[in-house]
């Protein structure tokens, strides 16, 4: 995780509004084990190039993370601009696409992530290096989500949320940002999911002894 609080927040200058094309990056070196990806078809698509939110997605996306792109499109709006959720759900809904995404799932993340987004800061205020204001907003976004998803979607196991948000930030966010992301996130799992996050860490203890 980066350590520079003097060094540009990941992610880049990027334009402000609810069409911006956001950077695309390679493809993610998060690792999920074998169980969470048989716990959560939903959230293990193939993997396909990167594209800007509300544009159009390439195929082999599942609904589930579809509905995470769009969710951070609206939020960094939302960071960017302060307009109420509902304006931005709305908006988000006529983008080309949305059709294609899970979108109980994402009015779950859009609505969720803004109306905790102060519980979730505090979360994530113990591990990010500056406050979380300073964060760029595709960073910001993405810990969000990261964060409400360990909070609230306990049937996705931690290891695949934090892999999606790895996802997240390598296709949108900066070159390093995804590295940022993983080890904040996986900071925050040990408070957020502390049993499940021991019970796996013992798992790979009693593998290792074997």
């Amino acid at each position: 995780m980066s350590s520079d609080p003097s060094s540009p927040a990941p992610g880049g200058p990027l334009h402000a509004g609810p069409d911006v094309a956001l950077p695309t990056a390679a493809k993610s070196d998060a690792k999920i084990d074998a169980n969470s990806a048989a716990n959560s078809a939903a959230d293990s698509p193939g993997k396909a190039a990167g594209k800007k939110p509300g544009g159009r997605r390439p195929q082999g996306k599942s609904p589930r993370r579809r509905s995470r792109e769009f969710a951070l499109q609206g939020l960094y709006e939302w960071l960017l601009s302060g307009s109420e959720a509902g304006v931005i759900d709305a908006h988000m809904r006529e983008q080309e696409g949305f059709d294609k995404c899970d979108s109980a799932h994402f009015d779950a993340l859009l609505h969720g992530c803004i109306r905790d987004a102060a519980a979730l800061d505090a979360a994530l205020a113990r591990h990010v290096d500056r406050r979380t204001s300073a964060l760029s907003p595709v960073e910001h976004g993405v810990l969000l989500i990261g964060a409400w998803e360990l909070s609230n979607c306990l049937e996705i196991p931690y290891k695949v949320a934090i892999n999606e948000a790895v996802e997240l930030a390598k296709e949108f966010g900066g070159t390093d940002g995804h590295k940022y992301v993983n080890g904040v996130l996986d900071k925050t799992a040990g408070d957020l999911r502390a049993v499940e996050v021991e019970a796996a860490r013992a798992a790979r203890r009693g593998a290792g002894a074997a």
